[in-house]
């Protein structure tokens, strides 16, 4: 790097030094504003937007009804952080952490929250019994690579992606530190995939999560970083996201609180408004 930084005795924020992100990032916790949350009439209330980690939830739910799970009707509404939404006071009662998905479950007679998208996956997998497996050794397979994806995502996301393409200025170090580490869990998965179709053996709540994230740098997010990581080179990922790509429930619930395809959702027939070529697979991702 060009310039030596060296660390202050006693680190202060600088709200000046954050990027893109300087208006909405702070080193505190809590709610910004007063302001309730919309909420529709199905039994799931998602607070969300269409990044990798809001597409696991909104894949899951679209999923489930594909599967005829006619209970798992949901409201979706967008979250948008770049406009601080996740601060005010309703969503953050719903998710201290002010970080989105956050679920209100109204399905039983008493309405309580579930925050972390890994925790809104098992608890609607184990809800409705599905895509994730009862027994052992196929439910400790399944969680074990749900935890992989849910550990390495801040790897990619504010690791690479952050260095890559949203830091006000780019370094060397942080983006070939963050590069290599993308590429190595992308040859992690790789050779799983080399030996079962899904990271678990059967198709699960792990590859859901897992392709959010890595099917989208696959095609291309992070201003075209599929070429700059050489991702092509990993066959087995390859095959496996177009796989997933393909089905149904994850074509819909990747337009799920998006900027071109549906902001809100709240009924199948949503969908009925968008343009058909919104729903290729195969099309370029937003990034995110």
């Amino acid at each position: 790097m060009s310039d030596v930084y060296t660390p202050p005795k006693v680190w202060d924020y600088d709200p000046a030094n954050g990027g893109r992100f300087a208006g909405v990032n702070r080193p505190t916790a809590g709610a910004r504003e007063e302001r309730e949350l919309p909420v529709g009439e199905h039994p799931f209330q998602l607070y969300s937007l269409g990044t990798p980690n809001g597409q696991k939830v909104t894949i899951l739910f679209e999923e489930l009804l594909a599967a005829g799970f006619t209970e798992a009707e949901y409201d979706a509404w967008q979250i948008k952080i770049f406009a601080g939404d996740q601060f005010g006071s309703g969503f953050v009662e719903l998710n201290p952490n002010s970080k989105i998905p956050a679920l209100l479950d109204r399905s039983g007679p008493a309405p309580f929250r579930v925050f972390e998208s890994g925790a809104i996956l098992v608890h609607l997998a184990e809800k409705f019994d599905f895509l994730l497996p009862k027994a052992n050794p196929a439910r400790a397979e399944t969680l074990s690579w749900l935890m992989w994806q849910m550990g390495s995502a801040p790897f990619i996301g504010g690791g690479f992606g952050h260095f890559y393409v949203y830091a006000p200025e780019r370094y060397k170090y942080p983006i070939d530190r963050y590069a290599m580490e993308t590429k190595r869990l992308f040859a992690v998965a790789d050779m799983q995939l080399g030996q079962t179709e899904y990271l678990a053996g059967d198709y699960s709540i792990a590859d859901i999560a897992a392709y959010t994230w890595l099917g989208n740098l696959y095609h291309g997010a992070y201003n075209g970083a599929d070429v700059f990581l050489s991702l092509a080179e990993y066959e087995n990922v390859g095959r496996w996201v177009k796989a997933i790509d393909a089905r149904a429930g994850v074509i819909r619930g990747r337009l799920v609180n998006t900027q071109n395809g549906l902001a809100e959702r709240h009924a199948a027939a949503d969908f009925d408004t968008l343009d058909r070529a919104l729903f290729d697979p195969v099309r370029k991702r937003a990034d995110f």
